[in-house]
């Protein structure tokens, strides 16, 4: 047992836990509609595209998730204006984006011969300097990512069913693709700090893509996604405080292992139960880009 109690009786491991499990809350609010309407390749852009804001605080001595969100907020801006030009894909636009602020970050990087420290950390994360002030401020993220689910739910599950649907509701598809926006700006922003920005997809898809083969509605996956975003984060923590391996990349390997590991587990489950006639095992109650409930009945 003192195995698993020894590290997290120093403050600053208790801290790290604490931050873990309330960006693993955030990003299963928005990394269950990531994962449902196929936007990882968004998610990977927005994450890069904070290196300008980051860049530009760190070299002005302000505060770095302030600079991330306003980077965040123009690459928001940026996706929904350009995901409206008829003549431009949304994946070339998004591609665009990505490489222009990551171009404009290493830019701003280049011109400082003091940034290397920073720069590490915004790739990488460092859990383990989290202060109460930040989980004061994790956990401002996570009601406001709790109220926009909550209020955004029926919207963003009609405009991951048919968008089109979505448009005969009233939905408003347009403007709640921008609300979506927002939330996952958010969750990354929130959580750029605690893993870095390369490791945040871990977070951010690995939970809620191990969560859809056991979940049986989006409710269920984000709940699911949360809780094995939680087992990612405490086992990433012990295996970094007895293997002293990095910790954010700790806790996103093993994020991505408990994905492989579920996956494997549910098609186990499925042959098992498929019939000895030969014909092929049930589907997964719930996958990507097809939730079980209809917009109308959200």
């Amino acid at each position: 047992m003192e195995w698993l109690t020894a590290p997290f009786e120093v403050t600053f491991v208790q801290r790290a836990l604490w931050a873990g499990i309330l960006v693993s809350a955030i990003c299963a609010l928005a990394g269950t509609w990531v994962v449902l309407r196929g936007m990882a390749f968004l998610g990977d852009a927005m994450s890069h595209g904070l290196l300008p804001g980051v860049a530009v605080a760190a070299l002005l001595g302000g505060n770095l998730m302030a600079g991330a969100l306003v980077s965040a907020a123009l690459m928001t801006a940026g996706v929904t204006a350009l995901g409206r030009t008829p003549r431009l894909s949304q994946d070339t636009g998004i591609g665009l984006l990505f490489v222009g602020m990551l171009s404009l970050g290493v830019i701003i990087v280049s011109r400082s011969q003091s940034f290397a420290v920073d720069l590490t950390g915004f790739l990488f994360g460092d859990v383990l300097a989290v202060r109460a002030s930040d989980l004061v401020l994790l956990g401002a993220a996570l009601l406001l990512a709790l109220a926009v689910a909550v209020l955004g739910h029926r919207a963003f599950l009609a405009l991951a069913f048919d968008a089109r649907k979505a448009q005969t509701l009233g939905l408003r598809p347009r403007l709640a693709h921008a609300v979506l926006l927002g939330l996952l700006a958010l969750a990354i922003v929130a959580s750029f700090h605690i893993v870095g920005t390369l490791l945040v997809l871990g977070l951010l898809i690995a939970p809620p893509a191990a969560a859809l083969p056991w979940a049986r509605g989006v409710r269920g996956v984000m709940l699911l996604a949360a809780a094995l975003g939680t087992v990612a984060t405490l086992g990433g923590l012990l295996l970094s405080w007895h293997l002293r391996t990095a910790a954010g990349a700790s806790v996103s390997a093993l994020a991505v292992s408990l994905f492989f590991l579920s996956h494997l587990a549910s098609g186990a489950r499925h042959r098992r139960r498929a019939p000895r006639t030969g014909l092929p095992a049930a589907t997964p109650r719930l996958t990507a880009a097809t939730p079980t409930t209809r917009p109308d009945e959200a």
